[in-house]
């Protein structure tokens, strides 16, 4: 079982699996239509398309930030219509440094489902080995896919505020240092962090490339720097809307360092509502 990270090669000689299934994650916040078209273009052969917004994600409310989590029965069924069971290894990619792969890595490990995998590299790694791309649909037969929440994975905005400033809380904000520190906001209406938060860029869990993920032992000395000697299960990470905070999630997970949570509504939905504290600046505050 892949639980983690899937190597290019690894992959490439399971397409033919009838037990594996490829999901294309890609997507653009800027442009929502961008992975759907990227996809048509050329996907990795037998791979189906994910929405970040339709499928990796439930409706927006303006109170429940820009990604929500999806309703579990929807998410279920959508999986079941996909083909994966129980038994499937499912192998999640993109080409935006895996966030949005990371995203569905998380939401399956949060039902339940063990068996699944982000692709180390992503789709530029798949293109430097010179392995082929795809236009065609695979032909999909449905599943059975069995959701086991898992509610100790997530915490909401009321659990957030009643720990700001506790020691049992660490919360990591996986946003650009310009985001958390407040400048050159573009995606939400609010700029800034929440109090007590520190800052851990989620392109820090890759190489220098912005490709693989770096190795566990460099993982867990850069995490250990963050969190010192914290349980691991104290750590909640947030971004701006829950969907590249899964990558730091899986960072740590790579590191050893299991048992952290995400804040699901993140940034986007914590400014929303007025009456909730805001810092800025590039400390926690």
């Amino acid at each position: 079982m892949h639980d983690k990270l899937v190597a290019v090669q690894t992959l490439a000689d399971h397409l033919d699996d009838p037990d594996w299934l490829v999901f294309d994650c890609r997507h653009d916040l800027g442009n929502t239509g961008y992975g759907a078209q990227a996809y048509a273009k050329g996907h990795i052969p037998g791979a189906l398309f994910l929405h970040c917004d339709h499928d990796l994600s439930g409706p927006m409310t303006g109170k429940n930030g820009r990604h929500p989590l999806p309703d579990v029965e929807t998410f279920a069924r959508r999986m079941t219509e996909c083909g994966v069971t129980p038994a499937t290894q499912v192998v999640a990619y993109d080409n935006e440094a895996s966030a949005f792969a990371s995203r569905l890595w998380w939401l399956l490990r949060w039902l339940g489902h063990d068996k699944v995998a982000v692709l180390d590299g992503g789709l530029p790694a798949w293109r430097r080995a010179k392995l082929p791309l795809d236009q065609s649909q695979r032909a999909v037969t449905a599943g059975a896919f069995v959701a086991w929440p898992r509610p100790e994975m997530v915490v909401d905005a009321a659990y957030v505020q009643a720990h700001l400033g506790r020691p049992d809380m660490l919360l990591i904000d996986g946003r650009s240092e310009e985001r958390y520190a407040g400048q050159n906001e573009t995606l939400d209406p609010v700029a800034g962090h929440i109090p007590g938060a520190i800052n851990r860029f989620y392109f820090d869990c890759l190489d220098d490339a912005a490709v693989h993920f770096k190795a566990a032992d460099e993982l867990r000395a850069e995490f250990a720097d963050l969190i010192g000697d914290r349980d691991p299960k104290s750590v909640v990470h947030v971004c701006g809307s829950g969907v590249t905070a899964c990558v730091n999630v899986l960072g740590m997970e790579l590191a050893g360092l299991s048992g952290t949570r995400l804040y699901a509504g993140s940034w986007s939905e914590w400014c929303s509502d007025p009456a909730r504290p805001v810092a800025t600046g590039d400390q926690p505050g």
